[in-house]
Order: C-alpha cells, then sequence, then structure tokens
C-alpha cells in the first residue's frame, strides 16, 4: 500500500477499518509516509464494494513469517517440469529477493541487499520472469535490473535515464531474444514524495522499453514510449501492478488511488481506451493483477482487493472486464503481489496462485478448489 495523495486532498490522520468490508467510505487518504518509504501495513478503512460476498477458498499453506523483509511482488521458476518450483519475492525494507519453494512455503535463501552494485538492490518493487531472465524493478535505484536464473547472475540494468519511481512490471516476449517491458513509473512530489503531480504532467506513468539481449554481447534497451491519460477522468493516479494480454492487444493497470480505486484498460502502444473494471469494485486499493488464461483467448484477470482482515480476490471475464466471482482466504491480509501457475506441480496437480500475506509471509491457493468455489469452467484447470 502506499500514503500517496493527490495534491487537492486534505491530509487526515488514517482511520483503522473494524469492518473491512461492510463499513462506508471513512478515508480520504492515509497517513504520510517518511521520505523514500512506503505507509506502514495496518488495518484498512473501506469502502462498501458493490459486489457480492466474496466465498472463502482455504489456504494450502501460509508459511512461516518474516517481519523485517516487507514482502512485495512475487514470480515463478522452475528449470524443467520435473523441478521444483521456485516463488521468488522482492523484499523492500531488507533490498533483497526471498526464494521460497512454491510447493510447501518453505523459504529457501535470500539474494542481495541494499546497494547500488551489480546484483544489489534498493527498495525493489515490481518482478517478472521470462524463461531464465529475471526482472526486478527498484524504486530507490531507479531501474530494472536484468538477471539469469538460477544463479541470480546481474546481466544488467535499463530505465537510469528515464524512470523515477519504478514499480510495476510486464515483459512481452517478441522473438527469443528481443522483448517489450513494460514499467509503471509512481513519481510523486513534494517532501515527502506524497504528492500525485498536476494532470499534464502524468504522460509518464508507465514507459515501454525495447530489449535485445544478443549472444555475443549485453543487453541493448531502448527507450520506445512512454504513456499515461492526462484526463480528470481517466488519468492514472497511484501506479502499481501492471499486466497484459497480447491476444486481446490490452494492459490492464491498476490504479490506487482512492477513494476509485479500478484496472484501468490501455492497448499495448499505450492509448487508453477508456474502459476499466465496474465500478465501485474494490473496497480499498486494486493491487497485484494477472491473467489466467483458460484457453487461446478466454479466461479471467484475477486482481487483489487489499483489505484486512481478509484480502478479495476478484476475477474479471477476459474479454468484457465483467465481473466474474470473488473470493478470499481465512487468513491472507493485506496482499501486494500475486502470482499465477497453471502448469502441474508436486503439490498442485491443477496450479496454484500465490499470494503476499501482511507483507511477512506468502500463502497458496489450490487452482483446483478456486474453479471448484466459483464454478468456473474446467478448462481453467491445467492438466495433471
Amino acid at each position: 500500500m502506499h500514503a500517496y495523495l493527490d495534491a487537492r486532498t486534505v491530509v487526515r490522520p488514517r482511520l483503522y477499518a473494524l469492518a473491512a468490508i461492510a463499513m462506508p467510505l471513512l478515508l480520504a487518504a492515509c497517513m504520510h509516509a517518511a521520505p523514500g518509504a512506503d505507509a506502514a501495513a495496518g488495518d484498512h478503512a473501506t469502502a462498501a464494494p458493490s459486489v457480492p460476498a466474496p466465498v472463502v477458498v482455504e489456504e494450502h499453506y501460509l508459511s512461516a513469517p518474516w517481519a523485517e523483509d516487507e514482502l512485495d511482488s512475487l514470480a515463478l521458476w522452475t528449470a524443467s517440469p520435473d523441478d521444483a518450483v521456485w516463488l521468488i519475492a522482492t523484499a523492500k525494507s531488507s533490498h533483497r529477493l526471498v526464494r521460497f519453494d512454491a510447493d510447501t512455503g518453505d523459504r529457501l535463501g535470500e539474494v542481495g541487499g541494499l546497494g547500488a552494485e551489480a546484483g544489489r538492490f534498493r527498495r525493489p518493487n515490481g518482478i517478472a520472469i521470462h524463461g531464465d531472465l529475471l526482472f526486478v524493478a527498484e524504486r530507490d535505484n531507479r531501474r530494472v535490473q536484468i538477471l539469469r536464473l538460477p544463479g541470480f547472475t546481474p546481466l544488467g540494468s535499463f530505465g537510469e535515464e528515464s524512470l523515477r519511481a519504478p514499480y510495476g512490471l510486464w515483459v512481452r516476449p517478441l522473438a527469443a531474444d528481443t522483448f517489450d517491458v513494460y514499467v509503471t513509473d509512481n513519481e510523486m512530489r513534494g517532501e515527502r514524495y506524497d504528492i500525485v503531480p498536476p494532470l499534464a504532467e502524468l504522460d509518464r506513468r508507465v514507459w515501454r522499453f525495447r530489449l535485445r539481449l544478443p549472444a555475443d554481447g549485453g543487453p541493448v534497451v531502448e527507450a520506445r514510449m512512454h504513456f499515461g491519460d492526462t484526463s480528470e477522468e481517466g488519468a492514472l493516479r497511484m501506479v502499481e501492478s501492471i499486466a497484459g494480454d497480447a491476444e486481446h492487444d490490452r494492459l490492464l493497470i491498476a490504479d490506487e488511488r482512492m477513494p476509485r480505486s479500478t484496472l484501468r484498460e490501455y492497448t499495448l502502444d499505450g492509448r487508453a481506451t477508456g474502459r476499466a473494471v465496474p465500478e465501485n469494485m474494490f473496497g480499498f486499493e486494486a493491487e497485484g493483477v494477472v491473467l489466467w488464461a483458460c484457453g487461446p483467448r478466454d479466461g479471467y484477470w484475477l486482481a487483489v482487493d487489499q483489505l484486512s482482515p481478509q484480502t478479495v480476490f476478484h476475477l474479471f471475464a477476459r474479454d468484457s472486464l465483467a465481473h466474474a466471482g470473488s473470493f478470499r482466504g481465512l487468513r491472507t491480509a493485506q496482499t501486494d503481489g500475486i502470482a499465477l501457475r497453471t502448469a502441474p506441480s508436486r503439490a498442485f496437480p491443477h496450479g496454484a496462485l500465490f499470494a503476499v500475506d501482511d507483507d511477512r509471509a506468502v500463502a497458496a491457493f489450490d487452482l483446483s478448489r478456486v474453479v471448484a468455489a466459483l464454478s468456473l469452467p474446467a478448462d481453467c484447470l491445467g492438466a495433471p
């Protein structure tokens, strides 16, 4: 979560929620965060979202908590279908990456630490993996770092001349060695970095970089474009999570600004379509978003409503963006990042959803339980 405010917003102390979903809007803004830091975690005052109560899907596991990390975003990697699956999380406060066994939630180790050198991080946020390439957005180093798995070998970085406060990532492969990398840039103003810039300056909320990784050299990167609607109705005020769908020429970008937090639709070339998910879906901030493909063109967008005492996970139709159902766990709360795996693993023969729990742990949900609870099509499940 963030403590960023519009320039016009009156600052009030945070009001803590007594009931996460059933209370009216009490909060105009979160209290200020210290310079260079995100807001502290806590129960969230919420609006009453206009959706049916979520069904309950019990977590398959919750990992042991580590309070010092402040976990944020998640990505999945395995060397081959028969190998163990790693769940890799960015840890903002400890400036490192944390590696978990995705099947058990066991913590396997850490990589990095505070610094600007290759292989070290300052406030890592967004993370994405394609093949054996790992991309990490670092807010306070103002860059995206590229590493090669499984050894976390640094290959280079980019964005230092363009990015102000990078957060979220989505990687689109164009060829074996060529990618478009979309990066959300949450530049803020003011002494405490808590004021949204004027509308006219919100055209740099997302950057698209073209990346080539030739076999005989380091990465070659070009900043192709930046974009963002600057209208009062459609501007991206507070950005972090982003995901894309090449089959439908679509990006979904989470705008976290309360009280109208939502997911906004853009084309892959940066054009705002004016569409968003249905109004008043989010009681607090729209966070981690992933595409759950069920066949070549069908499926769902899965997004987080960052609530306490339990996070709510919303599903939206892949094409129409209509609401398709919601669920929550028994304990998972205040989720930032999520990661989805539809391929089978040892513990999850039909795939799993992974989520950050309260900045301190990771949770896993068996996709077969989600599909059953929401009566989703069977082709949304990975083959065992």
